[in-house]
């Protein structure tokens, strides 16, 4: 096996297989898995929060998006100081600065104090995600990297599933400060093994920082993401949602402006004139759409019409997580993508997405398995499409801003996911209430249709119109993933033909080209 290349003047694609880039993929996977479980264990703490801090709906709503607000806002910050002053340091600060905010978590003695921790928390969680898979990049050539990332992106699946499992586990038994505490040695452990394995890589451009494009891309990013959070509570033409997204909105399209005449640009607009790089940002968006709305509507699903609590809910919903993790990690997804290509991966995954969900539409209404099948189909179509996504976005930007791209995906997941709740629940709404009998006319809500009922009957009927909600939503939903499927193998498919996918953008003005520094 090729020795690793330690000359300063190395490019940033790793000439040879370093003999511990899959110990570096754990090191890394472990990090990243961190930061997911940390976001899905809280959600079962909200009893404990609102007893033992005495936190208002508010208070909690504000716990829980804290961490995503400031998450999102940074993204493209993140990455982008990871490219400039080295990946392997702003994992490291990353890792650091979400163990502190997890230990004061922990210690949160009122609920403003866990907000700011939760804040605090966001920052890390910003550097982690971008990093991470930046790193990836670097340590991984181009035959070994469709499999690394699929085992990357699954971690987001295993998070997913064992969050609430391992979140009621300490909650039995610790107090609700346990579910921030166990972040200390997973951090500690992976600092030491970030700092003794990883090998630091950046681009060594002379560029100058891009503060102007930071500030306006978390303002833009933070006001998008508050109005699709915002939205489901408060309503979609309250003030608050739709003042939010104007700021968002108007934030993002100055941000743009900006970078196209700034000569060190954060995010190089130009990307977006690469077919592939188009190609692979719509599909991503309509999966993390597909993802993050239906898994939304499955939580109620479950719940709220078959009446499962919230740990046999979770149970229940295990099956995908599952289905995604055994594919990847037995490299099957990355084994289809040469006889497939990425055209092909991505509409498949995306269709039997697609047929998931209709599936669990039409047969699970009324019993769990119809259910269970769509999910099995639906683990299959994620582990195939959501790898080849990120590939292929991170494919499509030169090296030297392996760090903007890992943003650039994760900001693309952010959207997405919102995208999808605040569409397709929407869409649960809309047709709920056109269902409702007259008793419940007006109710916005199952529980407030519930509480207007008087009879056995009438409690039916409008179960009834939330189950018919849902499965409409779920259509809804499966339309959209496919016909972005179509749309994403389309534009790359072109891109193929013409060439564009081995096209990079120039270096800008007065760049040096990128090194890497491996140690």
């Amino acid at each position: 096996m090729p020795p690793v290349a330690s000359d300063a003047t190395t490019t940033l694609q790793p000439p040879g297989r370093m003999a511990a880039r899959w110990l570096i993929l754990a090191v890394i996977c472990v990090a990243q898995l961190t930061v997911i479980l940390d976001n899905t264990v809280l959600n079962v703490a909200i009893p404990s929060l609102t007893e033992n801090l005495g936190a208002s709906t508010a208070d909690v709503q504000w716990m829980i998006n804290a961490y995503a607000l400031v998450q999102s806002g940074l993204l493209l910050t993140a990455g982008n100081a990871a490219d400039r002053y080295g990946r392997k340091k702003m994992l490291a600060v990353g890792l650091v600065l979400f163990g502190l905010a997890s230990f004061g978590a922990a210690l949160a003695q009122s609920p403003g104090q866990l907000i700011a921790a939760r804040a605090g928390m966001g920052v890390g969680g910003a550097l982690l995600v971008t990093t991470t898979l930046a790193v990836v990049m670097q340590i991984f050539d181009d035959e070994e990297r469709p499999r690394a990332i699929g085992i990357w992106s699954s971690v987001n699946s295993l998070g997913f599933a064992a969050g609430p499992l391992i979140g009621g586990a300490l909650l039995d038994h610790f107090w609700w400060g346990s579910l921030f505490l166990v972040n200390l040695p997973v951090a500690v452990v992976a600092l030491a093994a970030v700092v003794t394995l990883v090998p630091e890589s950046k681009s060594r451009a002379g560029e100058r920082p891009d503060l102007l494009g930071a500030v306006l891309s978390m303002i833009g990013m933070v006001g998008v993401v508050f109005a699709i959070i915002s939205g489901p509570v408060t309503g979609w033409l309250s003030g608050r949602v739709l003042v939010s997204a104007a700021i968002g909105l108007a934030g993002l399209a100055v941000f743009a402006l900006w970078e196209l005449r700034t000569p060190y640009p954060m995010l190089d607009m130009h990307f977006f004139r690469n077919r592939r790089f188009i190609g692979a940002v719509s599909g991503g968006i309509l999966v993390a759409f597909g993802m993050g709305g239906s898994m939304f509507l499955l939580t109620q699903h479950l719940q709220l019409v078959l009446g499962y609590g919230p740990l046999d809910a979770g149970l229940r919903m295990a099956p995908l997580a599952v289905t995604v993790i055994l594919i990847n990690f037995t490299g099957l997804s990355a084994r289809l993508l040469p006889r497939l290509g990425t055209p092909g991966m991505i509409v498949s995954g995306m269709s039997l997405l697609a047929a998931g969900l209709a599936a669990i539409s039409l047969l699970g209404g009324d019993s769990y398995g119809g259910m269970l099948a769509g999910l099995l189909v639906m683990g299959v179509g994620v582990a195939l499409a959501m790898p080849t996504m990120a590939n292929a976005i991170m494919s499509a930007i030169p090296p030297a801003k392996a760090g903007v791209g890992a943003g650039v995906n994760g900001t693309l997941m952010e959207f997405g996911q919102g995208l999808g709740v605040a569409v397709l629940g929407a869409v649960l709404n809309s047709r709920f209430v056109a269902l409702l009998p007259v008793v419940a006319a007006g109710a916005g809500s199952l529980p407030a249709a519930l509480s207007r009922t008087r009879t056995d009957a009438e409690r039916a009927a409008v179960h009834d119109a939330f189950a018919a909600g849902i499965g409409t939503s779920q259509l809804v939903g499966a339309a959209a993933v496919f016909l972005g499927g179509l749309v994403a193998a389309v534009l790359l498919r072109r891109a193929e033909r013409t060439g564009q996918d081995t096209e990079a953008p120039a270096t800008p003005v007065g760049a040096e080209p990128a090194t890497a520094l491996a140690e």
